[in-house]
């Protein structure tokens, strides 16, 4: 699948690019340890979230789209220096960041607090993608250190040619007072194939009961079993 990412010809060079996701993993993922001891288990050694491959490849999936350049806040205002080139032609914010008033929330159970206010997160890329294909934007995955929480929605990329998606975003830490720095992430995209889905729901029958009960016995005698037999059939998918 592709995807075609297009900037103002001004910009090119002076904004971040959007990035495959497993470029973007967050340093703490690396720093925290890889068991810890359980104080409800008796101090038993009990390994993190280190060893959950679906969260890990939560961090590695999709594409990451940064901020385009360092944004303080003190005091309740935001600020920012960023002298980037202005296009003659195109109708262009010079803003990396913009509010939404609150009356644009208004029966949204969005905000819980007076001190809460939604931001857009200004994005500089369009974004074109191949026929019958969608992307679904939402908050950096996992990424809860994040003073805000980037609200989700779906585009349709393969109409909305020369558009910009913008990202507005829920502002949930009212202590927070510093500099957002160039390059961190405001929001992870998915592109799905437009299709109806067909569920089907019921019991297992006698074969599918015998492949659960298979699974189940090799996670719990095998750490890792899960990650092993994912990428044997990616290997073999491939």
């Amino acid at each position: 699948m592709k995807l075609k990412f297009r900037c103002l010809p001004e910009l090119h060079g002076h904004i971040p690019e959007p990035v495959q996701a497993q470029a973007t993993r967050p340093d703490w993922l690396k720093d925290i340890p890889s068991t810890a001891q359980s104080e409800l288990l008796g101090n038993e050694l009990v390994r993190t979230l280190k060893h959950c491959p679906p969260i890990i490849d939560g961090f590695s999936t999709g594409i990451i789209f940064k901020l385009p350049c360092d944004v303080t806040l003190k005091q309740g205002e935001f600020s920012w220096h960023w002298p980037k080139p202005v296009s003659p032609k195109a109708q262009q914010t010079r803003s990396p960041i913009g509010l939404h008033v609150p009356e644009q929330a208004t029966g949204a159970p969005l905000t819980s607090r007076p001190s809460d206010f939604i931001i857009k997160l200004n994005n500089f890329w369009s974004i074109e993608a191949e026929q019958g294909v969608s992307l679904l934007f939402t908050h950096p995955l996992n990424r809860e250190e994040l003073p805000f929480r980037t609200l989700s929605g779906v585009v349709d990329c393969d109409r909305f040619k020369g558009g910009f998606v913008h990202f507005p975003a829920l502002w949930k830490d009212e202590a927070f007072e510093g500099t957002l720095k160039a390059g961190t992430p405001i929001a992870q995209a998915f592109p799905f194939q437009r299709e109806t889905l067909a569920l089907e729901c019921g019991p297992m029958d006698e074969d599918e009961l015998a492949v659960h009960l298979e699974m189940q016995s090799k996670l719990q005698a095998e750490p890792g079993h899960y990650r092993k037999s994912v990428r044997a059939k990616r290997t073999v998918e491939s």
